[in-house]
């Protein structure tokens, strides 16, 4: 087989006003195998049988190609309404309403169709799918048939994140009468955990289908070079989405369960010296560019940069993404890589030409600033002794920003030319978004230190260790038990980066843009440490939104944990910027610290506003009711 896609058409109508529950019509035709998703068969199947053990892979694939449908409306819904981006002097006006948040029904990225699309064909392979075939005693295709439950819940999660409460409906939609003469329930995402949640834990612990296994090249990019995509990653894992749903539903208990199942038994160690989902080249610059260097500096890096996540054909700590097409003959395109400065599909003799003028969406100052602001911390230079032992730190910024950003000289030098989508792919989860939404739970769980933990030094054997006095007695014993991550089965999947074990690569996520967080063998070495950093964000709370933490252990921690949260904040905008997940967090972040109700039940709401006042928004953001798109 030339591809791993072969070809799949779903076509449908618009009805229920805009949001569309579309008409299924299931068209399959077997094409050239050099196509990715490519569409262009006309033979349609009204009474598809899904009684064949292979047959169905072709109705997943089909599910993905209508997720390539979506993902340009993904990222535009996801950047837009938050704090990552700026428009342009050539910003689309489009763009500019999901910015200023003044979009209507008619905005080419404001389409509920689009999600209904992905789940209606879901619906109908679930209803249809004989799920008894087996190989010997092994049934052949309960991956696929969670793989695709999972997509569901993922694109419903989607409506409710952008929509509020959406008509929600599990059986398939094959007959106008069936839309027309629809009385499906409302549902919020509270509704639709409730209603899909029981039903995929059965599958808690399902690896994702792997078709045919390894990267598979689908066409030819800029100059020539081969796109490949890998399968496996095309699919979501089912903990991943369980997790996900949980956590913005603010079970949190649930949510830290199903990623600790991801991390531990379904995501696989991929060496000797790596923990579970953590890569060596995810690590750090040792300076950005055009700083002074500290004289007493030594260089920091080591393997390749964080940025290589993002390089054609790159897949370190990618979990799923959704791959586009080469060109517009084979499949879905994408605009977003060209929105951003960067085109994708040129036919240029030039690197340099792959970069336009137009640039519809640059990186905000709000998230420069933060980059600009970020403490570094380096190995320094002393005579005579190990240089692990001695750390130090310099306002150099975090790397992360520098690392997918070209920026302009002489006449561009006002330009910036965002780099996450060179690879022309939609990515939707990555390892590090498991490891961070994990510390968001356990934060609200009152573990601010194992939050923090996980933005220092990574989840590691090493936490145990006495010297580890900012993790408490409790935290430790969680991290045991509970969430079993350092357990006597689990431990050796986490080992901790020491003196003695350099190449151990399970290093804290702020280490990616930060430098040295960590204190190995050494305590106390890097200036990151718990109680200065969350205190230090307490005091810039306290003073923004002119609060006074009240008197008793409980006040204090509950303070922590907004701090803490806070924090996470952060490293969200400068780990996860451009990649469409950036409205999302600031909306459940919100929500929780409305119903945690530290500040007052309405605190959610006056931070997402003062978050973005910067962008002069059409409607009050401190009321709820805004935060959602039109329904219609």
């Amino acid at each position: 087989m030339n591809s791993i896609f072969h070809t799949i058409k779903r076509t449908g109508r618009i009805s229920l006003r805009k949001a569309g529950i579309g008409l299924l019509c299931l068209t399959v035709g077997l094409s050239s195998c050099d196509d990715m998703l490519e569409s262009d068969s006309t033979r349609q199947i009204f009474d598809a049988s899904l009684d064949s053990k292979t047959d169905s892979m072709f109705f997943a694939y089909g599910i993905m190609q209508a997720m390539q449908q979506l993902a340009d409306q993904y990222v535009f819904q996801g950047e837009l309404r938050g704090d990552n981006v700026s428009t342009t002097v050539y910003t689309d006006n489009d763009l500019r309403q999901l910015y200023d948040f003044s979009a209507t029904a008619s905005n080419q990225y404001d389409s509920a169709y689009v999600y209904y699309r992905v789940i209606n064909n879901c619906n109908f392979y679930i209803a249809h799918r004989d799920t008894t075939l087996l190989t010997g005693s092994t049934p052949v295709v309960m991956h696929e048939y969670a793989a695709v439950k999972a997509f569901r819940a993922w694109a419903y999660l989607q409506l409710a994140r952008n929509y509020g409460s959406v008509p929600f409906f599990t059986e398939p939609l094959t007959s106008i009468s069936q839309i027309n003469n629809n009385d499906f329930p409302k549902l919020d995402i509270n509704g639709i955990v409730s209603r899909l949640a029981p039903d995929l834990e059965q599958y808690s612990g399902y690896s994702v289908p792997n078709n045919g296994g390894g990267n598979h090249a689908v066409g030819m990019t800029n100059f020539g070079s081969t796109k490949t995509i890998n399968p496996a990653l095309c699919y979501i894992p089912v903990d991943v989405i369980l997790g996900e749903l949980y956590l913005e539903s603010g079970d949190y208990a649930n949510a830290a369960r199903h990623y600790t199942t991801y991390m531990t038994s379904v995501s696989k160690p991929v060496g000797s010296n790596y923990a579970t989902g953590m890569y060596n080249a995810i690590t750090f610059r040792s300076y950005a560019q055009n700083q002074k260097v500290p004289d007493d500096m030594l260089s920091n890096a080591s393997g390749m940069t964080w940025g290589s996540i993002f390089a054609p054909n790159g897949t370190q700590d990618i979990i799923s993404y959704i791959p586009m097409a080469v060109n517009a003959k084979r499949g879905t395109t994408t605009v977003v890589p060209k929105t951003f400065g960067y085109n994708y599909y040129s036919t240029r003799s030039s690197t340099d030409e792959l970069y336009i003028d137009e640039i519809q969406l640059a990186p905000s100052q709000a998230l420069q600033t933060l980059s600009d602001s970020t403490t570094y911390y380096y190995f320094k230079y002393v005579p005579g002794g190990l240089p692990q032992q001695y750390v130090g730190s310099a306002p150099l910024g975090d790397m992360r920003l520098a690392n997918i950003t070209r920026r302009g000289v002489g006449e561009d030098s006002t330009k910036t030319w965002v780099q996450k989508y060179v690879n022309g792919n939609i990515i939707l989860f990555r390892n590090t978004t498991v490891y961070l939404h994990l510390a968001e739970a356990l934060n609200r769980l009152g573990h601010p230190d194992a939050a923090f933990a996980i933005l220092k030094e990574g989840i590691n054997q090493q936490l145990l260790d006495s010297t580890r006095t900012y993790v408490s007695a409790e935290t430790k014993q969680l991290l045991q038990t509970t969430y079993p991550f350092l357990s006597n089965t689990n431990g050796s999947l986490f080992p901790a980066q020491t003196a003695t074990n350099f190449s151990a690569t399970n290093w804290g996520i702020h280490r990616h843009g930060a430098g040295v967080t960590e204190d190995g063998n050494y305590p106390g070495r890097s200036g990151y440490q718990f109680d200065a950093i969350v205190g230090k964000k307490m005091e810039e709370i306290n003073k923004t939104f002119n609060l006074t933490v009240g008197p008793t252990a409980q006040d204090t921690l509950n303070a922590k944990i907004n701090a803490m949260e806070d924090l996470l904040c952060d490293e969200y905008q400068l780990e996860f910027a451009f990649e469409g997940t950036r409205w999302y967090d600031l909306m459940r972040l919100a929500r929780h610290k409305n119903a945690a109700a530290t500040f007052g039940a309405g605190f959610g709401g006056r931070w997402l506003a003062e978050k973005l006042k910067f962008k002069n928004p059409v409607v009050n953001l401190e009321n709820p009711e805004n935060w959602y798109l039109r329904f219609e």
